[in-house]
């Protein structure tokens, strides 16, 4: 049971070209293939989850593969709206700047702490949440005016903000606790 939710990893990782090819497809109508694409790959995000925490499966290899799937499917949506002329460049250049923020604060935290990577909290997966929906409106609503996209966007980004400020302060929380626990045992914890 541990490698399935690594295998739904994999697989969602392989959806994103799938995703980029089939958006990019000419036919007005295959569009909505795409926007399913991407709810399957949103949902297999929640269901690989779901399965290593419940069945305690998870793995060094699934905490690699199920945020590189996130991110790399993440930056994928937002490239192709972006290159659609849907949103403005500048959304995907701070979208993908705050996912490299989070990844080198997760890599800090895990190697010089040495503790593991503090869980996604409710701030953070309501961000996704609502992420989500945006793209998804974004792409199947075609006539939606540029002002509202970039209003919608710019509304998601916002809550990402506040999303990774709520781990940034978890980092900070956990960091101070293990500095002030290695202080308190003379570095030999």
């Amino acid at each position: 049971m541990k490698v399935v939710p690594n295998i739904i990893s994999i697989f969602r990782i392989c959806l994103v070209p799938v995703f980029i090819i089939v958006y990019f497809t000419e036919d007005s109508d295959i569009r909505i293939y795409a926007i399913s694409i991407y709810v399957l790959a949103t949902f297999s995000d929640f269901l690989d989850g779901y399965l290593a925490r419940r069945f305690k499966a998870s793995t060094n290899l699934g905490k690699l593969l199920d945020p590189l799937g996130d991110k790399l499917m993440t930056i994928a949506v937002m490239v192709c709206i972006t290159i659609d002329g849907i949103i403005p460049i500048w959304a995907v250049l701070i979208a993908g700047l705050k996912e490299i923020l989070m990844a080198i604060g997760g890599f800090v935290v895990h190697k010089v702490a040495q503790v593991e990577i503090p869980a996604s909290n409710l701030i953070g997966k309501t961000s996704t949440v609502v992420f989500f929906l945006v793209c998804v409106a974004l792409m199947f609503f075609r006539n939606i005016p540029r002002d509202a996209a970039i209003a919608m966007i710019s509304a998601a980004i916002a809550l990402m903000f506040v999303a990774f400020t709520s781990y940034a302060v978890t980092y900070i929380t956990v960091m101070k606790s293990r500095n002030v626990g290695a202080r308190e045992t003379g570095g030999k914890e």
